[in-house]
């Protein structure tokens, strides 16, 4: 599998994203615990070494499923999560994003997965101001955490060019975590600023969202076509011109199925041609 980097971390460019390892709505536990499981262990040994994750998945479920499924963890294990967002008791998604919430989020964090410290940690924007001293103090507190030795690298997500510029006139960012896909291509500049900062880009929901999107990529003339030329599905030729856009791009597609947990992992291994590039960049599901 190729391998890229996320801060001083090395890892496989395809990943595996958890949110799915719950109830309907990202709420209460999954209907198969052990299935959750099988698929978390499943990933691993295969090869992936990157597992994106959120307290507020559940919320705590998927972080106490990461723990049940692997821990002790693997030496080369990369958990990410991200801060900024709780759940409510109706299941209903809040802010979470005062500096003294931050500092609670990674601590519950490391409480409910038995880590010393996140390989990294995206504060996810919840409101949609531009950077302002709001962000400036939101991101101190990432600092803070960083410096301390709870977290060794901070991200950012769902987030503009201009919050990571000013983001980095006062510290590191190891990565970035927002919407991207060959239905949602309007990231496209904060992918640019990524690839020439050197900075991991990692676009969640890389099938598409909401599942009109995703239906539009999986069926698109043009993806179907080339997933017939390849021997491949369409979802894994979504994936694969996600992955040629650079290797700072990672991968965290999510699934509850073994099959298309490999089928995710092998589209690492499909290397498109210029001609299937060009056509994928123009096709009728890009906006």
């Amino acid at each position: 599998m190729r391998m890229s980097r996320l801060g001083r971390f090395t890892v496989a460019q395809v990943g595996y994203g958890a949110m799915q390892l719950t109830g309907p709505g990202i709420f209460g536990p999954p209907a198969d615990r052990d299935g959750a499981m099988a698929v978390l262990r499943a990933a691993v040994a295969a090869g992936v070494n990157h597992i994106d994750t959120a307290q507020y998945y559940g919320p705590s479920v998927v972080n106490e499923l990461i723990r049940e499924a692997l821990y002790p963890y693997p030496e080369n294990l990369v958990i990410v999560s991200k801060v900024g967002a709780r759940r409510d008791q109706s299941g209903a998604v809040l802010r979470y994003d005062e500096p003294d919430e931050l500092r609670r989020g990674i601590e519950d964090h490391l409480r409910t997965l038995n880590l010393d410290q996140l390989a990294a940690v995206n504060l996810r924007r919840m409101d949609p101001s531009g950077p302002d001293s709001g962000f400036d103090a939101r991101l101190a507190a990432m600092i803070r955490a960083r410096d301390e030795g709870l977290i060794a690298g901070i991200g950012l997500s769902n987030i503009t060019v201009d919050h990571l510029q000013r983001a980095l006139t006062v510290t590191d960012i190891v990565c970035v975590q927002n919407s991207f896909s060959l239905a949602d291509r309007q990231s496209a500049p904060v992918l640019r600023e990524c690839i020439d900062k050197d900075i991991a880009f990692v676009p969640y929901v890389p099938l598409g969202w909401p599942r009109d999107n995703r239906g539009r990529i999986l069926a698109d003339p043009t993806v179907v076509r080339i997933a017939q030329r390849y021997a491949a599905t369409p979802a894994q030729i979504a994936l694969a011109w996600l992955a040629a856009l650079s290797p700072r791009v990672l991968l965290i597609p999510g699934t509850t199925s073994l099959t298309h947990l490999h089928e995710n992992i092998a589209a690492a291994g499909i290397t498109l041609d210029e001609d299937s590039i060009a056509h994928l960049d123009i096709a009728g599901t890009g906006t």
